[in-house]
């Protein structure tokens, strides 16, 4: 008589914010579930939403890191990296020109700039890559995509011709741009924006009134953005103006739409499309994803929400795990998932549970191993 094969878990979670990466929040469950059931077989594959954490993803999927030094938010030299597979590359905005990347984590919202990013893309487009997917999120500046597309050699004009210092403020004095110096690479590149978010460019709901107090704006700082992105999105495209997904990064959804002919997805689908999660779950029994805080907004498209309707469509059930969660058991269950573990049940004191998150979800792990 033949032994049964050993149950198959796939770990797919995201990053518990200010405590693990994704690919230590899998690593953790994983040293529980062997612990408990060493016959059991389990497959790490941490995902990202585009947001930060986004390139790690793709490197614990197998892709290539490659490190490059750039221009953090200030312009203030950063080592990052992105990730390539074949003429694939994914940039992720966060590792470069995020809000984490400030000096000394000193905001400055009306001059921090997306430089960087233009940066790093150029370099991918440089090794040869055309299928460019730029993840959006965790931005420190409210730019409009300008420094993106200085960088990659837009030319942004006052009315005497000289060209516009980085960063969101000086937009408000732009009155034309030159496409001739843009990066050869680009004509025959694709570039896709991995992100959840569909704000608009302008307006209350858009990347000044939304995001712009979250980067250090005051409301005067705020409407001095707003007037600025007006004028610049008068200048690049006013069309792309009100396109959802606009208002992302501080508008750099906006800058990408108008001037390099980028379209827009779900980040987590296609981080999911990416690192091939559909092959990887129809070898799986269960499915664990989770990240810091499961709530109402993880419900609207964030990245536990696309594992659990990916490994749904393939007929697996899905856990979820997080430090802690706001939804009652019947959201849980409404939502679809077959159950869900909050490290705040094993360790209530908020400090200690991000502390010693590894060891809370090792324990985490083994409960479900034993059940």
């Amino acid at each position: 008589m033949t032994n049964p094969r050993p149950r198959r878990v796939l770990l797919a979670p995201d990053k518990f914010k200010g405590s693990l990466t994704a690919a230590q929040v899998a690593d953790a469950l994983a040293i529980g579930i062997t612990r408990a059931a060493p016959e059991t077989a389990v497959r790490r594959l941490p995902v990202a939403d585009g947001g930060d954490g986004t390139v790690d993803a793709f490197v614990a999927a197998g892709w290539e890191r490659v490190e490059v030094e750039s221009y953090g938010p200030t312009l203030a030299p950063v080592t990052t990296s992105y990730a390539v597979r074949g003429a694939t590359a994914v940039v992720e905005l966060a590792a470069v020109s995020g809000i984490t990347k400030l000096p000394g984590g000193q905001a400055d919202p009306l001059h921090a700039s997306t430089y960087g990013v233009g940066d790093v893309i150029g370099d991918a487009l440089d090794r040869g890559a055309r299928d460019l997917v730029l993840g959006l999120g965790g931005s420190a500046s409210t730019d409009g995509g300008a420094g993106m597309l200085q960088a990659l050699g837009l030319r942004i004009l006052d009315v005497d011709g000289n060209e516009l210092p980085c960063g969101g403020a000086a937009l408000v004095r732009a009155v034309r741009v030159e496409r001739d110096d843009l990066h050869p690479g680009l004509a025959d590149a694709k570039l896709t924006l991995a992100s959840d978010v569909d704000n608009p460019l302008l307006g209350t709901n858009g990347a000044a009134a939304i995001y712009g107090p979250q980067k250090g704006a005051n409301p005067d700082q705020v409407a001095t953005l707003e007037a600025a992105l007006k004028n610049w999105a008068a200048v690049l495209g006013p069309e792309w103006a009100d396109k959802p997904g606009a208002g992302a990064a501080g508008g750099t959804g906006f800058g990408a739409l108008a001037a390099l002919g980028a379209r827009m997805r779900s980040g987590i689908e296609l981080v999911l499309d990416l690192i091939d999660f559909k092959s990887q779950v129809a070898e799986a029994d269960l499915v664990i994803t989770g990240e810091g805080s499961l709530d109402e907004q993880s419900l609207s498209g964030k990245a536990p929400l696309g594992v659990l309707d990916a490994a749904r469509a393939a007929g697996v059930p899905v856990l979820a795990v997080a430090g802690r969660i706001a939804l009652t058991p019947e959201q849980v269950r409404a939502a679809g998932f077959a159950g869900a573990y909050a490290l705040s049940e094993l360790e209530p004191d908020p400090a200690r549970s991000m502390a010693d998150a590894a060891a809370l979800l090792a324990r985490i792990g083994a409960r479900i191993a034993e059940n």
